[in-house]
């Protein structure tokens, strides 16, 4: 924790936790947008669903990579240049997408787009424990939660909008004016919270022993798949939205807001109750309530899916609990994640984003597109995937000292 916090943010703690909301929700904003505009894209490039689930699966693994070096370097350079020159980069990508005649330039854009707007989501996490100690940071956590739920619900209503009433160029037009207004208003406001003892030397050497301490340690691992591998079970859906709710539940493009607004309905709501428990109630417990929400709800929705056709009034409803469940626990586990490392707190925070990240991009890039078209499939592959973070937080439990 930085020993000068109090100087670092004067303003109100919910300030602080919309600026980083809008760190945060760039890299989800900038995915569900331009779902409800497949088909068009696909049209228009005369792209096959294969060559459009790879613009999802670039964007996912560009996020993944670079969020190895995100960290690294607002340890050593600033939380403030990071953010500044990541959300830039995003600006331009956007461009180039807008700009874009082929789905190889597409996909390539959108990698660089993933590439780039990690970086306020790896740093928004660094930028919270620089400030603050342990439970009040999980409440900042759980509003920069709460804050960044509002950006998703309207992204795909805005995205079906403007590809309806202009084309899907103008999707891109409007991420890159977010990009812009992004910009500037973390060059107004975003301080700097990196405390000058706190620097780390920037070289090849120290970042190798940073990345080996961290990936040798089978607790930080553990930490890191049961905060981002149950997140799949969720955004599995996400990635599968154009036939999910197109083709398996029969909503139009301008009717996705109702899956969206649930889902994100759920985040907000579990991290609105992560936030009320935070001190109140053992972590661990706390862990433990979100995952017991999540079992129940992947197994209802496996039964459910078995037993009857898909619809909307029972289908988009389990995916909000899943969610809220998702969101009740990992404000807790990723405060964990960081202080495995605390004098790392950046770099920890990009493994355990380039974690999430890389089983997001598997998911997107190979599992989504086998099981996309078929509900039961679909309620499956959500609970293997939740699954794995329960046996995660399961081993892990035991070792912490909490």
């Amino acid at each position: 924790m930085n020993p000068e916090a109090s100087k670092a943010w004067r303003g109100p703690r919910w300030g602080l936790a919309a600026l980083l909301a809008c760190l945060g929700m760039l890299g989800p904003f900038s995915i569900d947008t331009y779902l409800p505009a497949f088909t068009g894209i696909a049209a228009s490039l005369g792209a096959t669903p294969v060559e459009m689930q790879q613009t999802l699966s670039a964007y996912l693994l560009g996020f993944a990579v670079m969020n190895l070096f995100h960290g690294a370097l607002a340890d050593s350079f600033g939380r403030r240049p990071v953010v500044l020159v990541g959300v830039a980069v995003f600006t331009l990508a956007s461009v180039g997408c807008a700009l874009s005649q082929s789905i190889g330039a597409l996909v390539a854009f959108r990698a660089l787009q993933g590439m780039s707007a990690g970086a306020g989501m790896v740093v928004s996490r660094a930028v919270i424990r620089d400030l603050f100690p342990p439970s009040e940071a999980q409440r900042v956590m759980s509003q920069v939660t709460i804050y960044f739920g509002v950006a998703p619900a309207i992204a795909p209503i805005v995205g079906g909008f403007l590809f309806v009433h202009a084309d899907w160029h103008s999707i891109f037009w409007f991420l890159a004016g977010v990009g812009l207004l992004l910009w500037l208003t973390m060059w107004w406001q975003l301080p700097e919270t990196l405390h000058p003892s706190q620097v780390q030397p920037f070289s090849a050497g120290h970042l190798m022993s940073g990345y080996w301490q961290m990936a040798s340690s089978a607790r930080f691992i553990a930490l890191a798949f049961a905060s981002g591998v149950p997140f799949n079970g969720m955004f599995l859906y996400v990635l599968s939205a154009p036939v999910f709710l197109g083709d398996l539940l029969h909503l139009g493009p301008t009717q996705f807001y109702w899956f969206f607004l649930s889902t994100i309905g759920g985040i907000m709501a579990g991290a609105w109750w992560s936030g009320r428990l935070a001190g109140k109630i053992r972590p661990q417990r706390q862990i433990r309530r979100g995952f017991q929400i999540m079992t129940v709800v992947s197994l209802l929705n496996v039964a459910m899916n078995l037993l009857f056709p898909p619809h909307p009034a029972w289908a988009i409803p389990l995916i909000a609990l899943f969610a809220f469940g998702w969101a009740l626990m990992v404000p807790v586990v990723t405060l964990l994640v960081l202080d495995q490392v605390p004098d790392r707190r950046g770099m920890a925070s990009s493994l355990q984003a380039c974690i999430g990240s890389a089983a997001n991009a598997l998911v997107a890039g190979a599992i989504a597109p086998l099981v996309m078209h078929s509900a039961t499939a679909l309620a499956i592959a959500s609970l293997l995937m939740m699954g794995i973070g329960v046996v995660a937080w399961w081993w892990v439990r035991p070792r912490l000292s909490l």
